[in-house]
């Protein structure tokens, strides 16, 4: 009997490395690919890519097994970048990397693997799967074993039939363990250092690369007086809550606390700053137009459970009511810095439910009416 196939998304990293490296150990036929999803060459006409393929190339040579490259650069421009800068155009702040997962890596990668004939899609990703389905015939998306490098906030938007064609290798190892097997077998990516950030910004600066895509249009920094107090370069470069990066630190009035961007007026063009972490800054809920759950809703149109609104963020207790396709998330305790556009992602336990992009939220203490927001 032939062993079945599985294509691995090989990035160049050490967890896919590994992730091929067992399941190639455990007998499977194992084929390496490596997506290319972005192109472009930094200031010595290099791909920035080009590294990362070439240890993804090395390590299939030193696992022994095929590896190829597949462009999806036009897909992730159509389904992701553009997302992504209409997003900020609508001063959201998008997490394009659940979007990658959804269309690109567990979508359009998962077509080309099932067209090869592979009986799963591998990746590197922290996260488990329940295949046992105890749970009336349902494939569960659990944390991964390390909760410091868990994925599945990221995860959130597959649905059960993706995923029922997937394996995370790694999931239930620790990234020291993961790094540990990498040496053992001599791959070169053993201590790579982890990618961080969006993919196709990288290490740049933020602000300068979106100021390459999207036109600036500077304005008044205002207080919750209304008093001008700064400048700012583009209202779409500042998120809820941050502190850095105002230009206004220096500033030798009022509390002497830390300013903090706790609004945006986008009909006057001000970004509105206060002192100090009050309670302009925290909400007390937020809805989701849309929300996706891996397998079905709860049976309940209301429920407990709980919910992480960043990456990393620690869990919080929250009462979900379903509503159309989307729902309202009320806080058990008052949240800081609720961003839109970013994601509400649900947990019972160790099991991600689903989530949805944040597209509203409820102030603990509204702005002053004299701002349009």
């Amino acid at each position: 009997m032939n062993p079945q196939r599985v294509i691995v998304g090989l990035s160049g990293g050490v967890d896919s490395s590994v992730a091929a490296l067992l399941l190639k150990e455990q007998g499977f036929d194992v084929v390496g690919v490596f997506m290319k999803n972005w192109e472009e060459k930094d200031e010595n006409g290099v791909c920035t890519a080009t590294q990362d393929r070439d240890d993804a190339m090395r390590v299939a040579d030193k696992i022994g097994i095929p590896c190829y490259t597949i462009n999806f650069t036009k897909e992730y421009l159509d389904r992701v970048f553009s997302y992504f800068l209409d997003e900020y155009k609508k001063l959201r702040t998008p997490n394009p990397d659940i979007l990658c997962n959804t269309e690109i890596k567990f979508k359009a990668f998962l077509e080309f693997a099932m067209g090869m004939e592979a009986s799963y899609l591998a990746t590197g990703h922290y996260a488990r799967l329940d295949r046992y389905k105890e749970d009336n015939g349902r494939l569960r998306l659990l944390r991964a074993a390390d909760g410091n490098k868990d994925q599945t906030y990221f995860l959130a938007g597959l649905k059960d039939n993706q995923l029922d064609r997937v394996l995370f290798p790694v999931g239930g190892l620790v990234k020291g363990e993961v790094r540990e097997i990498a040496k053992k077998a001599g791959l070169i990516t053993a201590d790579k250092k982890d990618s961080t950030g969006v993919c196709f910004i990288g290490e740049r600066n933020f602000k300068e690369f979106l100021m390459n895509f999207l036109p600036a249009q500077p304005g008044d920094i205002v207080d919750l007086t209304g008093r001008i107090i700064g400048r700012h370069d583009g209202l779409m470069y500042y998120t809820m809550g941050q502190r850095r990066g105002l230009g206004i630190g220096g500033k030798n009035f009022g509390s002497g606390e830390s300013w903090f961007v706790v609004g945006k007026d986008m009909e006057r063009n001000l970004l509105i700053v206060q002192q100090g972490e009050h309670e302009e800054l925290f909400s007390t809920s937020l809805y989701c137009s849309n929300v996706s759950f891996v397998t079905v809703p709860p049976a309940n149109d209301s429920f407990r459970c709980t919910a992480k609104f960043r990456y990393r963020q620690p869990d919080q207790g929250v009462t979900v009511h379903l509503m159309n396709n989307g729902c309202r998330i009320d806080f058990d305790k008052p949240q800081r810095a609720i961003t839109k556009g970013q994601w509400a992602v649900l947990y019972n336990g160790d099991e991600c439910l689903g989530g949805g992009a944040i597209d509203d939220v409820t102030p603990l203490k509204r702005l002053p009416d004299i701002f349009n927001v």
